[in-house]
């Protein structure tokens, strides 16, 4: 496996082989069997183009020519930045196909982000669109390229800039018959997802083939995947959800269509259930939101069987409103990039359905439920989720610390969530990392902080997570300013920017206080800070 990564104990390899979880083929070969199956069944749908199975096929293969040709080579690890589109599908399975591991960032992402993930994987490239959203992608490649000596070559979408290649290109170059003999092992990591964490920036998943072909299966089989199913995507398909959970290549396993949406709004989805006949939608809380919120429109939502959430937890009331307005069935997901995924099932009570976060989708996930001292407690008992199985990684990628913290001795990953068992199901309660979910984006409270506490005027802060009905949660900033110092939030987030971190990690609320509630030992307590940020009437009381 690739140096730097943790592979699975011999004795569970083993067990995972033999209980038939792990299948020993790559994604590519997992494609490469829908293909064989119904070559001329739609793949994908974006806008008014359609490409079938065999034609995803051959335009993987033939980029996979074309990027082994430039000199890219089997564990060489490229950094992934394309925003949903058929070309990102290609290149994607195309860099697989080569024994390449992309770094999946996401196109929120930003100079400080982006420099992270080409320093700590070493990549030799990077790969991103001309423009996307009025930003440039081709500037900060440039920037970032002139910072990273490891950086090779610069791929873009579209237009390139100087000493960039451009990915159109390649995909419209002739088509080529000599083909490729390379074949990646099944052990071997495929993909590098990226971990929300606790402090500081995203720490890197890797993932297996053995293991994510099990994921996408298994949770496509959850979902009802069929090769008749019909998939809206909306969300980037960076996210592991969107990706594989069950994602667009859950439903490609299972020989079915991903449709990939040009926006999210109601009208668009709408649009699209009606003229692709849709069947599965993968979505947020605040996408929900939105679309119960729009104005009632006469659709035909007929085709539409399951509308899922994930990110974060939807309230009971707002999954009872989903199925009354899209008459179809609801769906729970609740997991991480880091492997485990539990699922409400749609044949489950609507009790369940609409309370709980569903139940591990393996037969092989081993689930524990802690006390802080490590004891198990009884079911209906909060405690910290814990969890191991035939897709749950066994580290991140060259980080032997905070591989130590995050597992168990007896090799258990902590989610750090809060949870009860009941019945097998499970019941999210809360938190215990330090991390705040804004509509399923991670946002580490310690990076932000150390981002505001750089600006001149302040002395001290603390962020800590507000709720909000749309997100689910949102960020609230706490400081102590230098001398009284006025700040406000638009002052402070213009300044947060021009450190080129993503938008949505921005503070959405700024409280100037004096001093910070202390614990006995000197402490910050945060849980104090978080019952101020749950009230918009309630002010700190110690502001200059």
């Amino acid at each position: 496996m690739l140096e730097g990564c943790t592979a699975w104990p011999g004795n569970l390899a083993a067990r995972y082989r033999r209980e038939g979880y792990w299948a020993d083929i790559t994604l590519n070969d997992m494609l490469a069997g829908a293909i064989r199956k119904a070559p001329d069944r739609t793949a994908l749908v974006q806008g008014e183009r359609r490409m079938s199975y065999a034609e995803l096929g051959e335009a993987v293969e033939h980029l996979a020519l074309a990027l082994n040709d430039l000199g890219l080579r089997p564990l060489d690890r490229v950094v992934f930045q394309l925003p949903n589109s058929i070309e990102f599908v290609i290149a994607f399975f195309a860099l697989l196909r080569i024994g390449v591991i992309p770094v999946l960032a996401l196109p929120a992402h930003r100079r400080e982000e982006i420099s992270h993930f080409v320093a700590h994987a070493e990549a030799v490239g990077y790969v991103v669109p001309d423009i996307w959203h009025g930003f440039d992608y081709r500037q900060l490649a440039a920037e970032i390229s002139a910072q990273a000596p490891s950086l090779h070559h610069v791929l873009v979408l579209g237009e390139p800039g100087l000493e960039q290649v451009s990915l159109n290109r390649l995909l419209a170059g002739e088509r080529r018959h000599d083909g490729l003999t390379f074949h990646a092992s099944p052990e071997e990591v495929a993909l590098m997802l990226l971990s929300g964490g606790t402090t500081g920036l995203p720490k890197m998943i890797p993932r297996t083939h053995n293991d994510y072909v099990y994921n996408c299966r298994q949770s496509g089989a959850v979902a009802g995947f069929q090769s008749s199913s019909v998939l809206l995507a909306l969300l980037p398909m960076a996210h592991n959800y969107t990706l594989g959970c069950p994602g667009v290549l859950g439903v490609l396993a299972r020989g079915g269509t991903a449709v990939l949406a040009s926006d999210m709004t109601f009208e668009t989805v709408a649009r699209l259930i009606e003229e692709e006949r849709v069947s599965t939608i993968c979505a947020t809380v605040p996408l929900i939101v939105n679309w119960l919120n729009a104005a009632p429109q006469r659709r035909d939502f007929s085709s539409l069987r399951v509308v899922m959430n994930g990110g974060a937890k939807l309230a009971p009331e707002l999954r009872r409103r989903v199925e009354l307005r899209f008459g179809c069935v609801f769906q729970e997901s609740f997991g991480t990039g880091e492997g485990l995924l539990n699922m409400t099932r749609r044949d489950d009570p609507a009790e369940i359905r609409f309370t709980s976060s569903g139940r591990p989708v393996s037969p092989g996930d081993e689930i524990r439920i802690i006390d802080s001292e490590g004891n198990d407690v009884p079911d209906g008992t909060a405690g910290e989720l814990c969890c191991r199985g035939p897709y749950t990684m066994r580290g991140y990628y060259k980080a032997p610390d905070k591989t130590r913290d995050a597992f168990t001795d007896d090799g258990f990953y902590r989610m750090g969530d809060l949870v009860r068992r009941v019945d097998g199901n499970l019941y999210v309660e809360g938190r215990l990392k330090d991390i705040i979910n804004r509509g399923g984006e991670k946002i580490s409270c310690e990076e932000v902080e150390n981002y505001i506490l750089s600006h001149p005027k302040v002395k001290n802060a603390c962020v800590v997570a507000m709720p909000d009905a749309k997100f689910g949660e949102k960020a609230c900033a706490f400081v102590i300013p230098v001398d009284d110092a006025s700040i406000d939030l638009e002052e402070m987030n213009r300044f947060l920017l021009s450190r080129d971190i993503a938008k949505f990690k921005l503070p959405e609320r700024l409280e100037l206080v004096r001093e910070f509630p202390l614990s006995p030992a000197g402490k910050i307590l945060r849980r104090e800070l978080r019952r101020i940020a749950a009230d918009p009437t309630v002010s700190s009381g110690n502001a200059p």
